[in-house]
């Protein structure tokens, strides 16, 4: 077991609500962020809703400046790193600036501008494109505008592995924060809901209703047809658990461990590679799988994707499986790709300080192959020690966290 890693500050924009404590207390409620989608013209969709943040204002939390040339996906995330850090008090100091990191997840961010911007080159042609709007085309533009909005100096990296995208940005910035590359780290995910990456996932049949029915987001229930899209950003603050001490922050909850695996038959496999990650997060825990008092999972209404994770609960757990809370944010906020990471750790850092499981709502109708205790549709009260957070993408690459709440004798 390796030094423990301290999140300080939650910041959240998010289609269920906006900042930690409104975001726990619509997940504990089981308040869903589906609407009509306003954003774009769904007419041409069999499908019309999505997890739509409503009314995005940025303005009270980053001011006018320079807004203009932000893209929404950049307006984002800089509003949720704008809340976490005033959640944790830290301020950004010329004192402190080169030990501050960053490290956010977003894969489709830049989708919609490059579309934009390419579009009125290939029209009018390239020489009457705003070179304003050019940085917004680049992946890594939501990351470094945080570091430029906020004067961080220190690492600034953008993780653009799809729905491990979130875990795998808290997973580098504690690597970095282990090794002494930093002492403080803001890592996330942000993903903006654009008719572009509509319109990909709704072709390959993917979304709920893709097939003219009734949309629906039921992870584990036997009628789930597949996702709901969504958008959203969410920032931890990131800290060496003696130096978050010693600045006398409000520790929230603690990183105890995590792994990573890649296996290219996940999702439609046996999930092999989400098994081996899992199994390393004990290992860097220094833990067991009887250690573990809920399971915030990555289950998003895909038929393949939540019955391979129930199987590897089940290797993973065994006996233990049938008893083990689990529930899936997912069936209220929707699918946020490289921000969905994000929320679910946001999620359990809520359970932990506050012993509150969200349930998985929409769970009706049993499927054999899904058997597990999933926290079905009502919250639950409970004491959480440990939370297991996982994340598998169909590509490939699987990620598992386990946080822990902060007890003082850590």
């Amino acid at each position: 077991m390796r030094e423990k890693i301290a999140i300080t500050g939650l910041g959240v924009i998010s289609p269920v609500g906006t900042g930690k404590d409104d975001f726990w207390g619509a997940l504990r409620e089981g308040r869903t962020g589906f609407r009509e989608v306003t954003l774009f013209d769904t007419s041409p969709f069999a499908v019309k809703i999505a997890g739509e943040i409503p009314d995005f204002d940025p303005i009270p939390y980053i001011g006018k400046k320079g807004i203009r040339e932000l893209d929404r996906s950049t307006r984002l995330i800089c509003s949720a790193a704008k809340l976490a850090l005033d959640d944790a008090h830290l301020e950004i100091t010329d004192d402190n600036s080169d030990t501050v990191g960053i490290s956010i997840g977003a894969t489709f961010g830049s989708l919609h501008s490059i579309s934009q911007f390419d579009r009125v080159g290939l029209l009018e042609g390239p020489r009457y494109v705003n070179p304003s709007h050019f940085p917004n085309t680049v992946i890594n533009s939501p990351a470094s505008q945080v570091s430029i909005r906020f004067g961080i100096k220190g690492f600034n990296t953008t993780i653009s592995n799809g729905f491990c995208a979130g875990l795998d940005s808290l997973i580098y910035a504690c690597d970095f924060l282990r090794l002494n590359r930093a002492d403080a780290v803001l890592a996330g995910g942000v993903e903006e809901l654009c008719e572009e990456t509509f319109l990909g996932f709704e072709r390959l049949g993917c979304l709920s209703g893709s097939g003219g029915t009734e949309p629906i987001c039921c992870p584990f229930d036997a009628r789930r047809n597949g996702m709901i899209l969504s958008e959203g950003a969410a920032v931890l603050v990131l800290e060496d658990l003696n130096a978050a001490r010693k600045r006398g922050a409000d520790i929230l909850a603690v990183v105890l461990g995590y792994g990573s695996s890649f296996d290219h038959s996940d999702g439609k496999g046996e999930g092999e590679g989400l098994r081996r990650a899992v199994t390393a997060a004990f290992a860097d825990a220094g833990c067991a799988a009887d250690d573990i008092d809920y399971i915030s999972s990555c289950a998003n209404a895909s038929r393949d994707l939540d019955r391979m994770e129930t199987k590897v609960i089940k290797k993973v757990f065994g006996e233990q499986s049938r008893t083990i809370p689990v529930s899936s944010i997912k069936s209220m906020i929707g699918e946020n790709f490289s921000a969905s990471g994000s929320f679910s750790l946001a999620s359990a850092v809520g359970v932990v300080r506050d012993g509150i499981i969200p349930p998985t709502i929409n769970y009706l109708k049993k499927d054999p192959e899904c058997d597990l205790d999933y926290v079905s549709n009502e919250a639950r009260k409970m004491a959480v020690k440990r939370v297991l957070v996982t994340a598998s993408d169909p590509y490939g690459q699987n990620s598992a966290v386990i946080l822990g709440r902060y007890e003082e004798e850590q």
